[in-house]
């Protein structure tokens, strides 16, 4: 009597309708499995082929575009090829997403019913009285069941919510930006004289008192390994400076509220086949004059020998090559900026018919060329700026006699000014829809930025020649420009250049003047600070003394200003 009841009991097990449910899902969704992960592989490495190869075309159309007779229509064509790529990148993502959670949600069913299938299948215990075995093998069976069931419906209901989960957008949001945004720009200070080169900071807080000797307002002060004339750039709590000589080129990167050096970059690179011998640069040039740029992800240096590499904010090099030696009589010291992924290097250098000199867009991530553009100026000294001139950004450049104005997306020229000569070495800026650009101990002069081609003629709206410097750039607010050559600072009105007032100093200015909370910033090469009011009427708000020399222009942050001194980098700040 017990073998027929315990032959009875598996032969209903064999027939349990869950039993069959469930090697059937087994089945089904193991073979779903793998189908799915066949799908998510090939889909991986069909986009890893595709996007790169798309993506080489996408810059050679760049590149192709400034040798083009039609500008506009290439330029469309561009564009659509990168949404084309953009959405290919989209429906590829969401595909991935898409089948990551089906995949997971097979497992687990696949899974959880093999569990319920061994559990069935375990050795039945020993022969027992019908009243004993019965009811507790229905128990048994209920109670792995109602688990089963539970698991699945648990595991499908996240399949479902993580599936309909808003869809990735490409063109917003910190997960997908390729490039910081215009708020994250405006509240750092990315590249030299900050945002658009401008030297205005955003911040009102600047500090306006301290004193190197008695340490007031000193919050901290750290040494520089190697020494060099490149100005601080700052991004939240990161502050950067390179340096170098012959045998070695380095970047430095600090914490900003403590001073500590976090790490040390070589951003030393092979020489390019074939390069002309380096000669050493001038030493109040040096190997690391130009200041460095960031885009709040990774951060990129150059150097007087060609050599220019990119970091990300822990240290880690990304990629570094050499652009070639340039030959530049007084060593290469144009800086860095940024547009959008892209580095901008304003590599200018020979006679000027001689086709050496080339504005050059470096993807940020790669270090390949995206576009690049010659130019027929010999070697010059400025640096290119990145500003939005109506509606519209724009990199404006200064060298012998031209400044020039190109779209910062497609390297194509938008506008041309003979206007300039000589050793060129202040930067361009943008103020009050006129782009300012200087000639040294010569002339300032202002032009209208809505024109098209050679605009000699017809956008220069004046010239003057007083209180003009050779080296520091101009700074101004809209209304006023103000100026430093030697130790004198002028300030002229903007709309006529008409002067308003013009004062001597004590000091030598080599660094370019800058503006914060209505207050002009200008250090002298002592390391004298004038803190002067930017108004209609001179008056000099105070003088902070530093106790070291310094060559380089300050950074300036939310209630800080960062100094490189000759030997020492320096935080003024409230230390309470």
């Amino acid at each position: 009597m017990d073998k027929v009841i315990v032959e009875n009991s598996v032969e209903v097990s064999a027939r349990d309708p869950w039993y069959s449910a469930a090697v059937a899902a087994v089945v089904i969704a193991g073979v779903f499995s793998l189908i799915v992960i066949v799908l998510l592989s090939v889909n991986h490495y069909h986009f890893k082929i595709t996007h790169e190869n798309r993506a080489l075309k996408l810059e050679e159309m760049k590149l192709e575009l400034a040798k083009t007779e039609y500008k506009e229509q290439f330029l469309a064509d561009i564009r659509q090829f990168d949404l084309e790529i953009r959405e290919e990148k989209l429906s590829r993502v969401k595909f991935s997403r898409t089948g990551g959670y089906l995949l997971v949600v097979a497992l687990a069913i696949f899974f959880g019913c093999l569990k319920f299938i061994q559990n069935c299948n375990k050795k039945l215990p020993s022969p027992q009285h019908q009243s004993e075995a019965g009811p507790r093998q229905l128990l048994q069976t209920r109670q792995a069941n109602i688990a089963v069931t539970v698991t699945v419906v648990i595991f499908v209901g996240i399949g479902l919510l993580l599936m309909v989960r808003p869809a990735i957008d490409l063109g917003s949001g910190e997960a997908v930006a390729a490039y910081p945004l215009a708020e994250q720009i405006a509240a750092n200070w990315p590249t030299f004289r900050g945002p658009a080169g401008s030297g205005i900071s955003t911040y009102t807080n600047i500090p306006t008192e301290w004193d190197g000797a008695s340490g007031k307002g000193i919050v901290w002060k750290s040494e520089i390994p190697i020494g060099g004339n490149n100005s601080p750039i700052v991004w939240d709590d990161r502050v950067f400076i390179s340096g170098g000589h012959e045998e070695k080129r380095e970047v430095y990167c600090y914490d900003a509220d403590s001073g500590a050096l976090l790490w040390i970059g070589d951003v030393t690179a092979p020489a390019m086949p074939g390069a002309d011998e380096f000669e050493e640069p001038m030493e109040d040039t040096g190997f690391a004059a130009p200041t460095m740029a960031t885009d709040g992800k990774r951060v990129f240096a150059i150097f007087a020998n060609g050599d220019i590499g990119a970091f990300d904010f822990n240290g880690k090099n990304l990629w570094s090559k050499n652009l070639g030696t340039p030959d530049n009589m007084y060593g290469y010291a144009s800086s860095l900026t940024m547009y959008q992924n892209m580095v901008i290097v304003q590599y200018d250098q020979g006679m000027g018919d001689d086709g050496k000199s080339r504005l050059i867009a470096l993807d940020g991530f790669s270090g390949r060329a995206v576009w690049e553009v010659k130019r027929m100026v010999p070697n010059s000294w400025t640096s290119p700026v990145v500003a939005n001139i109506d509606g519209r950004d724009v990199i404006v450049t200064c060298g012998d006699p031209w400044v020039i104005a190109y779209d910062a997306a497609t390297a194509a020229e938008l506008w041309r000014v003979d206007c300039i000569g000589g050793d060129l070495a202040p930067s361009p800026i943008y103020a009050g829809n006129f782009v300012l650009a200087a000639e040294p101990d010569s002339r300032l002069i202002a032009i209208r930025t809505d024109g098209t081609g050679d605009v000699t003629e017809t956008h220069i709206v004046w010239k003057t020649r007083d209180g003009i410097g050779d080296i520091t750039s101009p700074v101004s607010d809209g209304e006023l420009i103000f100026l430093t050559a030697g130790g004198r600072v002028t300030c002229l009105q903007l709309s006529d250049a008409v002067e308003v007032w013009e004062e001597d100093t004590d000091g030598y200015f080599m660094a370019s003047p800058s503006l914060a909370g209505g207050r002009l910033y200008v250090l002298s090469d002592d390391g004298a600070m004038y803190i002067l009011k930017a108004g209609r009427e001179f008056e000099q708000l105070g003088l902070c003394e530093l106790g070291e020399d310094c060559f380089a222009t300050p950074a300036f942050a939310d209630g800080r200003i960062y100094i490189r001194g000759v030997l020492n980098l320096y935080c003024i700040g409230s230390t309470e």
